[in-house]
This record gives structure tokens, sequence and C-alpha cells, in this order.
């Protein structure tokens, strides 16, 4: 993922599946890519323009001082905003990558690593690009990389190197990033996870509870990938634990219902424990395009 200028070049369709994004050599054109083709699927939205984190304005609740309302965006959208000042919009985001080695798993174009750093890098343009502030952490067993937040527009390309640079490796410890990020975000902050959850599981989610509990916006973009969901393989096959030794020989079509019933289990589970702590999940393919599940993110804070 090393960055290049990219110069007299056409810029593709916005929306483009997982290996059309893979195939863009420019870290910069990528995470263009992604936004452009969520930004146009947030324009036919009817929730287009909703976004309190991504705004200049929150709509209007009981206990919000009337002097403050924009009567100006109540003539043009027949809605109450309250106007926020520069400290209050200024929004501070901690991208929070996993890049253990069950994040290399690669079923399709781009493992789930690769998947994750394009929905970072689209999250990174979207704050920046709001004059808001992004800040990255990534970990595995310990910590790979951190970037304090920052606004600059500069800070995209740092946002960027950082991210092309993760590799799938070690085992997850979950606990201690999440400490790490608890430490370092003194103030109500964004927290977006991005993890397969695979070696954490329903104690992961308690620990988002836990930030959430602390007045934090916490999501979790929970990144799978496609063969994760489906077991499509064919006869025997010899599956390879990712972050240990394990090794198990088995006929997939012996053990594919079972499987799926586990595996929605544990997305249920996740999804649920989520909800109860008010924790924004959402579950990722990876063999969906990026942009889709960038649109998404960004419909369901709108509704929020």
């Amino acid at each position: 993922m090393d960055e290049k200028r990219t110069v007299g070049k056409a810029i593709p369709s916005p929306i483009l599946d997982a290996a059309a994004v893979a195939s863009l050599a420019d870290a910069r054109l990528r995470a263009r890519v992604v936004v452009e083709g969520a930004l146009a699927g947030l324009h036919r939205s009817p929730h287009h323009g909703a976004s309190v984190e991504f705004a200049e304005h929150k709509v209007y609740s009981p206990g919000d001082e009337i002097r403050r309302i924009d009567w100006k965006a109540y003539g043009k959208f027949d809605k109450y905003y309250v106007k926020r000042y520069e400290e209050e919009t200024e929004l501070r985001g901690y991208l929070v990558v996993d890049c253990s080695a069950s994040m290399g798993y690669r079923g399709g174009a781009a493992s789930k690593l690769e998947y994750a750093t394009w929905l970072a890098g689209g999250l990174a343009w979207l704050l920046l690009r709001q004059q808001d502030q992004a800040g990255l952490v990534a970990f595995a067993d310990g910590l790979r990389a951190y970037l304090p937040p920052r606004g600059r527009p500069s800070h995209l390309g740092d946002v960027l190197d950082a991210l092309g640079s993760l590799e799938a490796r070690g085992t997850t410890d979950l606990g201690r990033a999440l400490a790490y990020v608890s430490d370092v975000a003194r103030r109500r902050s964004l927290i977006v996870l991005m993890s397969d959850l695979l070696e954490t599981g329903y104690e992961a989610v308690h620990l988002l509870r836990g930030l959430k509990a602390r007045h934090h916006d916490v999501v979790l973009l929970h990144v799978l990938d496609h063969d994760e969901l489906t077991l499509p393989f064919e006869g025997p096959t010899e599956f390879e634990g990712l972050e240990d030794d394990r090794r198990l020989v088995a006929d997939p079509e012996a053990v594919r219902a079972q499987y799926l019933e586990e595996i929605g289990r544990f997305v249920d589970g996740c999804r649920r424990s989520c909800a109860e702590g008010d924790v924004e999940y959402h579950l990722v393919d990876t063999s969906r395009p990026p942009s889709l599940a960038l649109l998404e993110l960004l419909q369901a804070r709108g509704r929020r």
C-alpha cells in the first residue's frame, strides 16, 4: 500500500468492488474512491445530512438552549438545528485497527486487514474533510502504531502511510489495546474498532461497553471474510489456526450446518451485547464493496 502520486489519470467509478479497490496502487486514491462511493450513496439516501458527528450543527433536543437554534437552517430544512461552537464541533476520532494474524486471512481479493485499512482510511478522510481530528491505534499482542488525533490536512498522509505499513501477525490482546485508548482519549471521542473478534469474542464487546459508559461514541465494525461467514469449501479440507498451531482436517459439507449455526450465534451475540450497551454494531463482509460498508455506517449514524 505504498503511496504514489497519480497525475492526469481519471478517477474510477466511486462504487468499486473489493478487487477493484485492491488494484489501486495509490493510497489516497483508494481512500477517495471509498469515500466518494459512500457519499454518492448518502446523497441518494433520505437520511442525507442527518449525521451529527460529521456536521457543524446538531438536531435540537429538549434541554438545548433555544438562543442557539439556527433559524436559517430551520427555514431551509424545516427542522430545528442548534449551532455548535468550534470547541464543540471539533470531533476527535480514534480509528482502532486489529492487525493480529487472524486478520490476514484472505478468501477473496483482500484480506480482512486490508479491508479494515480501507475503511479506516476512508473514515480518516471524512473526519479531516470536516475539519475534525483523526487518530490511529493499531494493535495485536501489543501496540503496533499510534498517531494522536490531528486535524491538519497533511495528517491524512501520515494516517495512510501508517495503515499501509501494517502487517497481520501475532496474537490479539484487545484488552490492552482498549485500555490504551481509554487512557489517551481523555475527552469524549468517536472510537471505531475494526476487528474480527475471533480470539476475543464477547470480552471485546464488554470492553467497548466500558468505553461507552465513559461517554465515548463507540462503533464496532465486525470484519469477517465471506469464507468465514459461509464455509464454501468442498471435499476434505485442512484448517490451520492463524494465531496458534492448531490444525483440523474436516469435511466442510458434514460440518457446514453446525458451523453456520455457531457463527450465526456468535455474530448475533456480539450484535445483541452491543445493543444492550449502546455500542453501534456493523457486520462487515469483505466480499462487499467497501464503499457500501462505509455508506451503511453513515446512514446508520444519520438515523441515530
